[in-house]
């Protein structure tokens, strides 16, 4: 189950706040290397963490299994602020496009062939529904080269915004996604679960095993 939530909301949920920042602590500190978000605390917090921030998180049973945060253009974000050198000429920006980022799947749930866990395909179902709802169509993401095919495969339009460099142990390339209903569908097909994955309201407590 995929909930989004505001970073406020997100706040009033300390089990959730914790989790959240302590799973992207794991991932982009200490499994890709970018050491510039060290902290003592091991929570990876940054100043895009603001009120106009939508945090997407699958919660497995009892578990935060996989994260998502989604950042609008129309203000400072990730690309034009700290990944500029991704981007040859102007960002894309305006209220339809939005920036994915710390896309993250924890360990235990990394269950799929070729990097794609049902977690994974579950984030991807979940920004496409959000944006569709919201008038968005495009995202810009940073992720490792071999992911701009993955997405032409799922029917994304992807147009990469640069060139490929390297951050910590990873090659990244800023690419904007341009998605469809027709997009929707097919992300759909491949994860064979045909209903929508996007949840109202908050989940239940972290560590409360769900009744199987």
């Amino acid at each position: 189950m995929l909930f989004s939530l505001t970073t406020q909301e997100l706040m009033e949920r300390p089990d959730l706040w914790e989790a959240v920042h302590r799973l992207r602590y794991r991932i982009f500190v200490e499994e890709m290397g970018w050491a510039d978000l060290d902290r003592p605390d091991q929570l990876e917090i940054d100043q895009f963490d603001h009120d106009e921030a939508e945090h997407h998180l699958v919660i497995r049973n009892g578990e935060l299994a996989g994260y998502q945060r989604m950042l609008p253009t129309t203000r400072p974000h990730l690309l034009t602020d700290v990944l500029s050198d991704l981007c040859e000429g102007p960002s894309p920006s305006g209220p339809n496009v939005w920036e994915l980022t710390r896309y993250a799947v924890a360990p235990g749930f990394r269950d799929g062939k070729r990097g794609v866990s049902t977690v994974g395909t579950e984030l991807i179902a979940g920004f496409v529904e959000w944006g569709l709802k919201r008038n968005v169509n495009q995202v810009i993401i940073e992720f490792e080269p071999m992911w701009v095919l993955r997405a032409l495969q799922l029917h994304f339009l992807a147009t990469p915004l640069g060139y490929q460099r390297t951050y910590g142990n990873q090659q990244v390339v800023a690419t904007l996604l341009t998605f469809t209903e027709h997009t929707l569908d097919i992300v759909r097909a491949r994860r064979n679960h045909f209903l929508p994955v996007l949840n109202r309201g908050y989940p239940g407590l972290l560590g409360l095993k769900q009744a199987s």
